[in-house]
């Protein structure tokens, strides 16, 4: 006899596990609506007064937002909002690594393009040393900060996880922010004064004397809005913190919030079913921060499943794998 669980699967699952081919793919339900890029996830984010003011203050300032939080507070969710909503652009990410340096965010030098197409072109013809200065710009592209100071217009930059950089990169990456320019030192060492060069976005842009620097005018500049995300694995030092605008976020737990931001993910919500969803809802809020604290994904994912008729609570393993504390 199939017990609950293999009467639940056989009534919402796509995968059997009989190891016998079907079709049952074509049922699987669209995608959660979070999963997808695009407008809706931008405009999903629902900041809080202090968020708000903090980004106000930064961009007034032109200081660095050093955001920290848990796990999936939305720390880049508020990056992208507020791209989106100033009409910034896409955002400019770099995720650090331990294997991070500062010009990674700067600039790269395709050395190994340019050595190969040098050899093509001397089986071919000769090429004079005024021609190849001429080109090497087609072997650069910039990092989101180059991208940034580069651009025409105010871009966001989201570096996400500075916390796991190594010890010498967030001040040296502030410098820059303080200095306002770099320099590229293949274009520096050019005799052209002009080269061009790739962004993040793939387009190009005009370096002039290898120097890229934010363009302050009289009607305003491009300083870009820097915002850095930890997860609070390490401490900054004073001469780091003093640089930067903090926000510490705070995780989502009044019921009427909750309630805004599943129904800005999930578009067309019925009435009914919010009232449906309001225990899952109640259980959330409920949740100790400190001990037993659970992300807005893990929020989301439960109620898209509920919206589904599949209900997690009656299969322990399945409660687990989507309501699991992210509390160490």
């Amino acid at each position: 006899m199939p017990t609950d669980t293999e009467e639940e699967i056989s009534t919402w699952g796509i995968y059997r596990g009989t190891n016998e081919p079907h079709g049952d793919i074509a049922k699987l339900p669209k995608s959660p609506p979070w999963r997808k890029k695009g407008v809706d996830k931008e405009r999903s984010f629902v900041p809080t007064d202090e968020e708000r003011d903090v980004v106000n203050t930064a961009l007034y300032l032109r200081r660095p937002i050093l955001i920290t939080g848990e796990p999936g507070i939305g720390k880049s969710a508020l990056a992208k909002s507020v791209a989106y909503e100033l009409g910034l652009g896409r955002v400019l990410e770099w995720h650090i690594t331990t294997k991070s340096i500062l010009k990674d965010a700067l600039y790269s030098y395709d050395a190994v393009a340019r050595l190969h197409d040098s050899s093509l072109k001397k089986k071919t013809n000769i090429v004079s040393k005024r021609q190849k200065e001429e080109n090497i710009g087609k072997y650069i592209t910039l990092g989101v900060i180059g991208s940034a100071f580069s651009s025409a217009t105010q871009r966001v930059v989201l570096i996400d996880e500075i916390d796991k950089s190594n010890i010498d990169l967030p001040n040296d990456l502030l410098h820059v922010l303080e200095e306002n320019e770099f320099s590229i030192q293949e274009l520096v060492r050019s005799t052209h004064s002009t080269h061009r060069v790739y962004t993040k976005d793939s387009s190009k842009v005009e370096i002039e004397n290898g120097i890229v620097a934010v363009k302050f005018e009289e009607d305003g500049d491009n300083f870009p809005l820097i915002i850095l995300t930890s997860n609070g694995e390490r401490e900054f030092p004073p001469a780091f913190m003093r640089r930067c605008i903090h926000l510490r976020m705070q995780p989502r737990r009044e019921i009427a919030q909750l309630k805004e931001i599943i129904q800005n993910h999930i578009v067309g919500i019925r009435e009914e079913e919010m009232r449906g969803l309001e225990e899952i809802i109640e259980e959330f809020a409920a949740k100790d921060i400190e001990s037993d604290y659970l992300a807005i994904d893990q929020l989301l994912n439960r109620v898209f499943m509920k919206l589904k008729n599949v209900d997690i609570q009656k299969d322990t393993l399945l409660y687990d794998a989507i309501w699991k504390s992210l509390s160490v």
